[in-house]
């Protein structure tokens, strides 16, 4: 599970029919801090998740598949969570 932020909902005039009925969002990792961890990518959406929003996102296929409830579907990523906050405890 990583720590992203929704950048944005993808529009998409045609996708695969398992996908039909979910939102596709574009985010962008984190490190703990806050700050941009790599290059954004594309993620299912299970939570009704929106742009800004701090969300979990799993990125191995059987979690993604099973946590939007479309298993054996081509999906890589979904969007599991939104955080409300995250707290730091430094030793």
């Amino acid at each position: 599970m990583i720590i992203a932020e929704v950048v944005d909902e993808i529009v998409a005039t045609r996708k695969h029919p398992s996908h039909e009925g979910r939102k596709l969002l574009l985010v962008q990792p984190l490190e703990l801090e806050g700050a941009p961890r790599g290059a954004p990518f594309l993620a299912l959406d299970a939570v009704d998740a929106g742009a800004g929003d701090r969300v979990l996102v799993v990125v191995e296929g059987y979690a993604a598949m099973t946590a939007v409830g479309r298993p054996q579907s081509p999906i890589n990523a979904a969007v599991v969570g939104v955080i409300d906050r995250v707290d730091l405890a430094r030793n």
